[in-house]
């Protein structure tokens, strides 16, 4: 089971350690995590019971754009929590 587990992560570290890698392939493979968190993310912001919803009263979409320009303007993870976290909290409070 641990070969299973840790051989996909540990053959391209051993294989690539040597190595210097392409400076455009470096380039590609930093933009890596963001689009795998934008692809986790953007389903849970838009999809309401399997339909898209982007309506007024998806709270967690209007939440979001704040937060995204917190995080972009600040650089700051906890910024960015702490923005969406205020955001969805003023939206439920106004919001019937």
């Amino acid at each position: 089971m641990m070969l299973v587990t840790y051989g996909p992560r540990l053959l391209p570290i051993a294989a690539l350690s040597s190595r210097s890698l392409s400076p455009w392939l470096v380039k590609w493979l930093k933009l890596i995590p963001a689009s795998v968190l934008a692809s986790l993310l953007l389903p849970s912001l838009v999809l309401s019971d399997h339909e898209i919803n982007l309506s007024a009263d998806n709270v967690y979409l209007w939440a979001a754009l704040p937060t995204f320009a917190v995080a972009k303007w600040t650089g700051s993870f906890v910024g960015a929590i702490v923005a969406g976290m205020a955001v969805v909290a003023l939206a439920r409070f106004i919001m019937p």
